[in-house]
């Protein structure tokens, strides 16, 4: 490797925006050697992509925090359900009806994945959501949940019913793809933390769901995931599979990750309801990691009850995952709407002018259920100059695609994709990386300022700089589908919550949905 000279420093000034003396350029050759000596002799070693850094994020970095501590509501027992019309609308039910049918004897959990697995084989030529059904494992599962109902053994609300995991999940025995082709035919030789609570809790999983390559959009070896709202529209991403499959009824709710809107755009494009939990709330372990400071996983879903359900099921402290806690989840809590003060971000709303008419529908009824709502504003950062935080630690995560040039059989080669940012990446200074992680410290402050005046806020899902924002602080966030545009394509709003609280924001959602039809819209592809 040829040495390193004076010019090449002073080109490389250009590249950080700084500006060295003659003299400085001299005294740094012999230092800039040894450091790429070093690189070197790193880059000799095995990084594999669950090896955590030694340093981690901390939602909690100025102070333990405690969700509300909520009593439990004494909610009435709902009535029976009544034997769906069509097997098509039992596709639909939210997973609350589907238990409550297991139980009736309306249908069994074999029936019920039989159903789906025909629904997954029926629209997957047309979605491209599915990259791996998992048959055999489910019917397996489904026989084994039906003989336990039988004996008198109930798991719980989740128990007999048929799920898709996104495929950057572990699952032993299938393919774990991660959606990119030089991964296509990896096998991990263990269950993620995910799989193996909702293996525990009774669930069927019935299919690996399609993701954008690597955790971006919904563009993956097999083709891009479509709407099916809209075939000739992508679902959006990267949790494409699992928003377009629930939305088109081919699973009973489906697992998505969320670093910067992998939940929040895909429930909006297929509108379904998307719960995002705080960072650290959900064990990473076993799941493709992009960034360790931003990643979470969570559940994609036809109802906010859903996911809270779902993620009861899921939340916890894991010993493989340091950075999970074990926090409270009460549900249902015993809350009284019209205590909340729901705030509101105004100039947002004020921007979003494609979603506008169902925004304003969908704050209206937050008011008729009693909710005080308060126009506020975010902390004011230079949010975007943060982005260089994921797109750094992704580089590190894929450093050996880089370097062996098996990013370039990645689907997508252009300027917004992960090959060209791996790249960037690269040239993003070490002090720069940590300084913008010290901007970040003060945005936690900030939000921490924030909700001590409300208690959750509604903003436009992807308007503004809120979806990064609170990603970056780990807040949680909640999807609702409010309606279709003049597209014809959905639109939702989302609630943010105080850091684990996301019982505050499903109970709101909950409310919300109590109140409104949106979430049970059909879309036109899979309605019938």
């Amino acid at each position: 490797m040829d040495a390193i000279t004076p010019t090449d420093i002073q080109h490389a000034e250009k590249l950080i925006g700084l500006a060295f003396t003659e003299k400085e350029r001299e005294l740094m050759l012999a230092g800039l050697a040894a450091w790429r000596a070093h690189y070197e002799s790193l880059r000799g070693l095995a990084f594999p992509n669950d090896l955590l850094p030694a340093i981690r994020f901390d939602p909690e970095l100025l102070g333990e925090v405690q969700p509300p501590a909520y009593p439990l509501a004494a909610e009435p027992a709902p009535p029976p359900c009544t034997p769906p019309e069509s097997t098509d609308d039992l596709a639909f039910w939210p997973v609350s009806d589907l238990a409550r049918g297991l139980r009736q004897g309306l249908f069994t959990s074999v029936e019920l994945t039989e159903l789906y697995l025909d629904r997954l084989k029926r629209y997957d030529p047309q979605l491209h959501c599915v990259i791996t059904l998992t048959e055999e494992r489910a019917l397996e599962q489904a026989r084994r949940a039906d003989e336990a109902l039988r004996s008198g053994e109930d798991r719980g609300p989740l128990h007999g019913i048929p799920w898709g995991a996104k495929d950057l999940l572990a699952v032993r025995g299938y393919p774990t793809t991660w959606g990119a082709t030089p991964y296509k035919e990896q096998i991990i030789d263990e269950d993620a933390a995910v799989v193996e609570k909702l293996d525990a809790a009774g669930a069927v999983l019935v299919a690996k769901l399609s993701m954008g390559a690597l955790a971006w959009g919904d563009v993956w070896f097999g083709g891009t995931t479509r709407t099916p709202w809209n075939p000739e529209e992508g679902a959006s991403g990267s949790s494409a599979g699992s928003g377009a499959a629930t939305a088109a009824g081919l699973v009973g709710f489906s697992i998505g990750t969320e670093t910067w809107g992998s939940i929040v755009s895909p429930s909006t494009r297929n509108g379904v309801t998307g719960l995002r939990p705080t960072f650290g709330r959900v064990s990473r372990h076993g799941a493709m990691a992009l960034s360790w400071t931003m990643d979470k996983i969570g559940p994609m879903c036809r109802s906010a009850e859903d996911c809270a359900l779902v993620f009861a099921a899921i939340h916890g402290r894991d010993d493989r995952d340091p950075t999970t806690v074990a926090k409270p989840f009460p549900w249902p809590p015993d809350l009284d709407l019209r205590e909340l003060r729901v705030g509101y971000l105004a100039d947002d709303f004020e921007q979003d002018e494609r979603s506008r008419e169902n925004n304003i529908r969908a704050l209206d009824v937050f008011r008729e259920l009693g909710v005080q709502l308060i126009p506020i504003h975010l902390p004011s950062y230079p949010i975007p100059a943060l982005q260089y935080i994921l797109f750094v630690e992704a580089a590190a995560a894929f450093d050996e695609l880089t370097r062996s040039d098996q990013d370039d059989l990645l689907v997508r080669q252009e300027e917004e994709a992960w090959p060209n940012f791996f790249r960037l990446a690269r040239f993003v200074p070490a002090v720069e990386y940590i300084q913008a992680n010290r901007v970040r410290t003060r945005l936690m402050a900030a939000m921490q300022e924030l909700f001590i005046q409300v208690d959750a806020y509604l903003g436009p899902s992807l308007e503004g700089d809120n979806l990064l924002l609170t990603n970056l602080t780990g807040h949680p966030s909640l999807t609702l589908p409010t309606g279709l545009a003049q597209d014809k394509l959905p639109t939702t709003i989302t609630l943010t919550g105080r850091l684990y609280d996301e019982a505050t924001i499903l109970a709101l959602g909950r409310a919300f949905q109590q109140h409104t039809d949106f979430h049970r819209a059909r879309p036109p592809l899979a309605a019938h």
